[in-house]
């Protein structure tokens, strides 16, 4: 995908060309196999969650800082990895104590390793470095409220958070976990809110049944229930499939607690994030990461 993401391409197509060629790779079927989540391909301050909806007309642009963040599966089994693209050179320190404060994180990790231990070795490399933008130093940052986690069966988030800062919890890692080992840098705050249209959304692991009103409603679940199960999916994606005039009943789906909404993430306007991740697996005598290539 490197050598095919350019600037002056539009995000919608970037993500439509991104997904069509892993739905090809994986051969998608249905529940079985495909795409774990949206294609996130944030742009800037913002560090995650970003996918377009349709009409976006956002292009990407030589001076972007974009993180592709994808992920397939097989048989509910996930992987999901990420790295930053730039076009520009200033932005080399950046990514560059990103990729080392991932790597520094997959090295750390272990059975009986305790995850604030990894949160803090990860902080401890990644504030080591300093990127020069326009004139101007900048320490990066790692962004203290996002962080890897643990990956089960059709479950992108299974309970278990990798800080990327010291101050964690305890816990340690188990023989036969699956983990994302994901970091995030800015030259921002640090800290990243809620803002703009959201896009990406995912059924609610934990919730019942729940009795619907709206016919619409009922109808919306059933195909969310038929393709996506309790994978993350993104309204481009209802789209695919022929869905028109959901979003009232989107908008039950959440305010009812069965869709949970999952806006962009953002530090702030006119700073720069990175990001870099690799899903690991805790083998009794060896780490394997999975998504490692020959590329990243």
């Amino acid at each position: 995908m490197k050598s095919i993401i350019k600037p002056g391409m539009t995000m919608f197509d970037i993500c439509e060309e991104l997904e069509s060629t892993a739905r090809k790779l994986i051969k998608e079927s249905g529940l079985d196999a495909g795409l774990a989540f949206p294609t996130g391909c944030s742009l800037n301050h913002c560090a995650a969650h970003y996918t377009p909806n349709a009409g976006d007309p956002t292009v990407l642009n030589y001076d972007d800082v974009c993180k592709i963040d994808f992920g397939t599966h097989i048989n509910g089994h996930l992987v999901d990895c990420a790295f930053t693209l730039t076009f520009n050179p200033k932005y080399d320190q950046l990514l560059a104590a990103v990729k080392d404060a991932t790597n520094t994180g997959i090295r750390a990790a272990g059975i009986d390793v305790r995850l604030c231990d990894v949160g803090e070795q990860i902080q401890e490399v990644m504030e080591s470095y300093e990127v020069e933008l326009d004139g101007k130093t900048y320490q990066v940052k790692p962004i203290r409220n996002l962080n890897g986690h643990s990956v089960g069966q059709y479950r992108i988030h299974a309970g278990k958070t990798v800080p990327i800062v010291k101050g964690g919890e305890a816990t340690r890692m188990e023989e036969g976990e699956v983990y994302a080992i994901e970091t995030f840098g800015s030259t921002g705050k640090g800290h990243v809110h809620d803002d703009m249209e959201t896009s990406h959304y995912m059924k609610n692991f934990e919730v019942g049944h729940v009795p619907l009103r709206l016919a619409k409603s009922k109808q919306l679940l059933n195909v969310i229930n038929q393709n996506f199960g309790t994978l993350a999916f993104c309204r481009r994606w209802l789209d695919r499939l022929g869905q028109t005039k959901y979003l009232m009943g989107l908008k039950n789906l959440c305010d009812v607690g069965i869709i949970d909404p999952y806006p962009p993430l953002c530090d702030q306007k006119g700073c720069y994030t990175a990001q870099f991740e690799h899903t690991i697996i805790l083998r009794p005598t060896c780490k394997e990461v999975v998504t490692r290539g020959d590329d990243y």
